[in-house]
């Protein structure tokens, strides 16, 4: 059954490069040079700052089991990242919105370094600390820097087309950066030990922040209002424009599911995986087992990513983001039903896995570039750290109940279709407004 995922690999990786290269060739690009040493700046600093993370994501559990932790230990670790980014996401963010974008991409850097340091002590507590400030690291990365690279977008007038080009850019990349950080990653742990994949990721966060530092301008969302004011303003807008409420709420279902969705991958393909274990305790379990080629397979996720980006173009050459994604979501509720449907059969499963994998490589450019229309400049890394709440809350119960592999892959399902729901939602407000619009004009 190897051959699947190796073969499944090689072919996805010809589809990707005839895809990227066919929107490379066919598909209008942006010409104007200012963007482009825009697009050019803002993506080494977003490619330096995700290798940062995931260089670290491959040996966390096999770091902590070396410790000698406890699989109840490493799940109480695993879950505090969770709850400290949804606990401290939103304050993060509207520090982010008074005091500067910039600044708290920086901060980003010293958090997750100070992170990195702390997996060279095996102690509980020391590593608890690790995991609270990779939490809040975590909550940064994905509000802050979108947030800057937004504002400068449109401060510096280039279109809304070019926004969706960034994205799926970053997409891209991202998707390229962690199968390379996967390598690098093993290759050092396998010379140096568990802890020598954080130590090269502290070095890259390093350079991330000296390269923002020296090439980035500050910009701020409404740095007049205190904390609170802020708080309100952001929930004011949630409350009274639904736009943005769908958006959060795709957010955190589709976010959610693919959270849970990477803890579970590797024993739903796993041969018979102990399924009354916790989750954590079934990755543990199924980490162990040479039964499947876990590199290869994770390589075939990233390519399906890419593949996903690349259609992201094609798609938005045809229509619009809020008309096709209804699709996308509905694609991916279907395709994480196989393991509940053909659990056991590694082709059915492996093959819907590769499937949802496409789909979020659509759904990452999609939500930034609905995000960059909709959300207010003033309040937009406090109101994207608003929905990290109940996306981290979704993963942290769905992991605290013990629940059985299918039980989980159901919940998945139910909410990418109520994500699914809420992106035909959007999509009805906006065909209103553009009827209203056609009226008076």
């Amino acid at each position: 059954m190897m051959n699947i995922f190796i073969s499944g690999f090689a072919l996805l990786s010809v589809l990707c490069i005839i895809l990227f290269v066919y929107t490379r060739t066919s598909l209008p690009s942006v010409g104007d040079a200012s963007f482009k040493q825009f697009q050019r700046i803002y993506l080494v600093v977003y490619m330096l700052a995700m290798a940062g993370d995931w260089l670290q994501g491959p040996h966390v559990y096999a770091l902590y089991d070396s410790y000698g932790m406890s699989s109840h230990d490493i799940e109480v670790l695993f879950v505090a990242g969770f709850g400290s980014s949804m606990i401290f996401g939103t304050i993060v963010g509207s520090f982010a919105d008074k005091y500067g974008r910039r600044a708290n991409c920086i901060l980003y850097g010293i958090l997750y370094g100070g992170a990195c340091i702390t997996k060279h002590f095996n102690n509980f507590y020391i590593l608890m600390v690790g995991r609270l400030l990779g939490g809040i690291a975590t909550s940064i990365l994905y509000s802050a820097f979108e947030s800057w690279m937004v504002y400068e977008h449109n401060k510096r007038g280039f279109s809304q087309d070019s926004l969706g080009s960034v994205f799926s850019h970053a997409v891209l990349g991202n998707s390229l950066v962690a199968i390379v950080a996967g390598l690098v990653a093993q290759f050092f742990a396998d010379r140096f030990g568990f802890v020598a994949p954080f130590d090269v990721s502290l070095t890259v966060l390093t350079i991330m922040t000296v390269i923002i530092v020296f090439t980035w301008s500050e910009n701020y969302g409404d740095r007049n209002s205190d904390l609170s004011v802020s708080f309100s303003n952001a929930s004011k807008s949630i409350r009274t424009d639904h736009k943005i409420l769908c958006l959060g709420l795709i957010q955190s279902l589709f976010e959610g599911s693919m959270y849970i969705f990477v803890l579970e991958w590797t024993p739903a393909l796993t041969p018979e995986t102990h399924d009354t274990a916790t989750s954590t305790a079934r990755h543990l379990l199924s980490s162990n087992e040479t039964t499947i080629p876990h590199g290869h397979i994770f390589a075939g996720f990233m390519v399906s990513i890419m593949i996903g980006s690349s259609l992201f173009k094609i798609l938005s050459s045809y229509t619009n983001v809020e008309s096709f994604m209804r699709f996308v979501l509905l694609i991916a509720a279907l395709s994480l039903s196989t393991p509940i449907i053909f659990k056991g059969n590694q082709l059915f499963v492996f093959c819907g896995f590769l499937v949802f994998e496409t789909c979020v490589g659509i759904f990452w450019p999609s939500l930034g570039q609905m995000r960059g229309k909709y959300v207010p400049e003033a309040t937009r890394a406090t109101i994207m750290n608003f929905f990290r709440i109940p996306l981290n809350f979704i993963v942290v119960v769905i992991l605290l109940q013990a629940l059985p592999m299918k039980m989980i892959f159901e919940c998945c399902v139910m909410f990418l279709f109520l994500a699914m729901i809420c992106q035909q939602w959007l999509y009805s407000m906006t065909k209103v407004r553009e009827t209203k619009d056609v009226f008076l004009a």
